[in-house]
């Protein structure tokens, strides 16, 4: 049966990943060890809207990844998928926000967007399916 809000969140999970991801590659200032390996696949050019991704696109695509990942709790019912799958999202954009004056939060964005892409590979390899009937499933 076609479910899509299943659909909704095996795509936006991925899109939010990689939008995250793409987003820290244009601020080599930020993230010297992203934009490095973005230079190296040819994607140097995105340094000139530095200011669009990492104001902008980073964080939009950072909630867009939460937020997918908390709906997910509503199609698979699996509450370590979805904690796990909500942590990166959160660090990446704690260490944006509050956590920016501090010299460690570059760990966190790093922290944040490594979890964001294993749980995307994971879901991958793995796709989440419900544990329980609907009529065992609670509300």
């Amino acid at each position: 049966m076609f479910n899509p809000l299943k659909l909704l969140t095996r795509v936006g999970d991925k899109a939010g990943s990689l939008g995250a991801v793409v987003s820290a590659m244009g601020c080599a200032m930020c993230f010297p060890a992203i934009a490095n390996i973005a230079a190296a696949l040819g994607m140097g050019f995105l340094g000139q809207w530095e200011g669009l991704f990492v104001n902008t696109l980073f964080p939009l695509f950072a909630s867009l990844a939460l937020v997918v990942n908390i709906l997910g709790w509503f199609s698979h019912r699996q509450w370590h998928r979805s904690l796990l799958g909500s942590v990166g999202p959160i660090l990446v954009l704690l260490s944006l926000y509050p956590w920016f004056q501090y010299g460690w939060s570059s760990y966190a964005t790093y922290t944040g967007l490594g979890l964001m892409v294993a749980v995307s590979i994971w879901d991958m390899v793995s796709p989440a399916s419900r544990r329980c009937d609907d009529d065992s499933c609670p509300a």
